[in-house]
């Protein structure tokens, strides 16, 4: 990485009127006002078909993409659609409706499908019927999948017959055949939503705004990796885990975090190569410049958890695949485009980790003044090779943050900010683009100085989070001008970036 700097913002919390941000035009003037701004990076949360409490982090799949994040406005440009189709019911600025616009949008989708399949948009049939055969190596198997959750009423493919369950051949040709049609209709979302982020990525690249993707370590165990592929991972008698994924008691629950995603057969990995990471790797390569690796600490060891179990408080460390895995994606892909997350309880053995892979890791302002002065979040601790947050999606808005802090922590970070708090997210977006860590980045909330209302995620916590969005009349553009000068001040501005109109970081 070269030293820059850019802002994080999931594409569900860009502007809409369609309930949820999307791929389409409010992405591509979020992309313009980036690039005016002086900012090179754009961090994304996970783009995966959304799982249980809408969260991209327990996804149904690791290769297809959220098709609610598909832009209604760009399938009229290309003929599927007509702008008559698109009035609906009306929703709130502000927020993330998941469960109104998803009925919304999937009509949509399947009167798009409709119209393709009789004829419309037919300068597309060559292109749809080269990315079925393109991507058929995962495409084939989610079309099945969702086709089958559909036929199902949604639910997950451990409640389907055990024959459909455990993949059956007879059962699966059976179900290719009945279910030929709605297999067509899948395969035509996953065009679509892959034809809109290619161009969103091309429309970035002409305009020097890098994305930088999030690949969850673990995968949901309602998913298609789960059920197409189970010898990726550790299950017991009847394809049912006998452990499951979170993490220990930390800074952010008392009671550890109980994820119940299934685990990962690194042996059974090891003798294939690593062949499904390195496909879930080359995947993500193609789709972003940068990929952060969540939970990297799980790639040296994970907790497990018995199943069944109450909390995470239940549970044991085992050991991940090291290097072995990261060699194997290394020879594969000619280099490891990723940064490592690596928070929460980090040990020796992460640490060298990180160092042989040759990593940069996250470190968050927010986790630095506890009183240790050997505090690795410490701006004057942080290294080059680092990228630096004033907070992340699990972090409460820096306002926010300020506001809880005791009295003993709020005077430290008060004394090593040299504030009052009463510019509180300005002056850790300040301090963590001042550092010599490569690249500075801050949530959009925190650029626009919200409090709690902002925040994302509440770690541990099942619903209601992922819901934010930011409302049109924002002051984007005057705080990305502010955001402008402090990257031309810390010499992180692109060579020949100019700065838009604005009133600077107070607004």
């Amino acid at each position: 990485m070269s030293r820059s700097s850019g802002v994080l913002l999931a594409v569900t919390s860009l502007p809409s009127m369609f309930g949820v941000g999307d791929l389409g035009p409010a992405a591509r003037t979020w992309v313009d006002r980036l690039a005016a701004g002086g900012q090179t990076w754009w961090q994304v949360l996970p783009v995966g078909p959304f799982g249980a409490g809408d969260s991209p982090y327990a996804s149904f799949s690791t290769f297809a993409g959220e098709t609610l994040l598909i832009s209604p406005e760009d399938l009229v440009a290309d003929g599927l659609l007509e702008a008559a189709d698109l009035a609906g019911p009306a929703f709130a600025d502000g927020t993330a409706d998941f469960d109104r616009a998803r009925p919304f949008r999937e009509g949509l989708l399947a009167r798009a499908w409709e119209r393709f399949r009789t004829g419309a948009a037919p300068a597309l049939r060559g292109e749809f019927d080269a990315f079925v055969v393109r991507e058929r190596e995962w495409l084939e198997d989610w079309a099945l999948y969702a086709a089958l959750k559909a036929a199902h009423g949604g639910a997950s493919w451990e409640t389907w017959p055990e024959e459909l369950r455990l993949r059956a051949r007879g059962a699966v040709r059976r179900a290719e055949k009945e279910l030929a049609v709605a297999r067509d209709e899948h395969r035509f979302r996953q065009f679509l939503w892959h034809r809109q982020w290619a161009a969103l990525r091309r429309h970035a690249a002409a305009r020097g705004v890098k994305l930088l993707g999030d690949m969850p370590i673990f995968v949901a165990e309602d998913s298609c990796d789960a059920w197409a592929t189970p010898g990726v991972f550790r299950f017991g008698p009847g394809r049912r885990p006998a452990e499951v994924a979170g993490v220990p008691p930390d800074y952010f629950s008392a009671d550890g975090q109980l994820w119940g995603n299934p685990v990962y057969d690194w042996k059974a990995q090891a003798r294939s190569g690593f062949a499904w990471w390195v496909r879930r790797a080359r995947h993500a390569a193609r789709m972003f410049d940068l990929v952060r690796l969540d939970h990297f600490r799980g790639y040296a060891a994970a907790w497990h958890i018995p199943a069944g179990a109450k909390t995470a408080r239940e549970g044991r460390w085992v050991p991940g695949p090291g290097m072995a895995l990261f060699g194997a994606i290394r020879t594969a892909l000619g280099g490891l485009p990723f940064v490592a997350e690596d928070l929460g309880l980090i040990t020796r053995d992460v640490r060298e980790l990180r160092a042989a892979a040759g990593l940069p890791g996250m470190r968050v302002l927010q986790f630095a003044f506890d009183g240790d002065p050997d505090n690795t979040f410490l701006p004057h601790n942080i290294d080059r090779d680092s990228v630096v947050y004033t907070g992340t999606h699990d972090n409460d808005t820096s306002v926010g943050w300020w506001a809880g802090l005791g009295a003993p922590e709020r005077q430290r970070a008060g004394a090593y900010l040299r504030t009052d708090g009463h510019d509180i997210a300005w002056d850790l977006i300040r301090m963590a683009w001042s550092t010599v860590a490569d690249l500075a980045l801050a949530p959009l909330q925190d650029v626009l100085m919200l409090g709690p209302e902002g925040r994302m995620n509440v770690p541990g916590v099942p619903s209601r989070n992922w819901r934010w969005r930011v409302l049109p009349e924002a002051p984007v553009e005057d705080r990305l001008a502010g955001l402008c000068e402090l990257s031309r001040l810390y010499a992180r501005l692109p060579r020949g970036a100019g700065q838009i109109p604005g009133k600077g970081p107070a607004g």
